[in-house]
């Protein structure tokens, strides 16, 4: 599906535009700053057309929540691959919490409203 696979390619760079640096607090801010907008400036090229794509067959409430659930997984993966850091069970249950109001989102039956 290539809304998802936009989505997902776009919250890899935002990622690491927004996290990648922290490994690098010895760099100025401003380099940081300028370097994570070139990253985010890709991000833009990926998100825009996943949602001009995505509201042909998704409400905009769905294509947001289902960028938030890619956005915490690909951050799952990216903090473990990175960083080394590995979810505490307490960060298992948010995201079981979270997959959940996805579920409420898509539940079958319910009216989708377009504008």
């Amino acid at each position: 599906m290539k809304t998802v696979g936009l989505l997902l390619l776009s919250n890899i760079f935002m990622t690491v535009a927004w996290y990648a640096h922290l490994k690098h607090t010895d760099s100025p801010l401003w380099k940081v700053i300028v370097v994570s907008w070139g990253i985010a400036l890709l991000e833009y090229c990926f998100h825009v057309p996943a949602n001009r794509i995505g509201v042909e067959r998704f409400s905009v409430m769905e294509l947001k929540i289902m960028q938030e659930v890619l956005s915490i997984s690909v951050f799952v993966g990216f903090a473990f691959i990175y960083f080394r850091e590995l979810p505490r069970w307490n960060h298992g249950v948010a995201f079981a919490l979270i997959l959940l109001a996805v579920a409420f989102v898509f539940w079958p039956g319910t009216p989708r409203v377009s504008g």
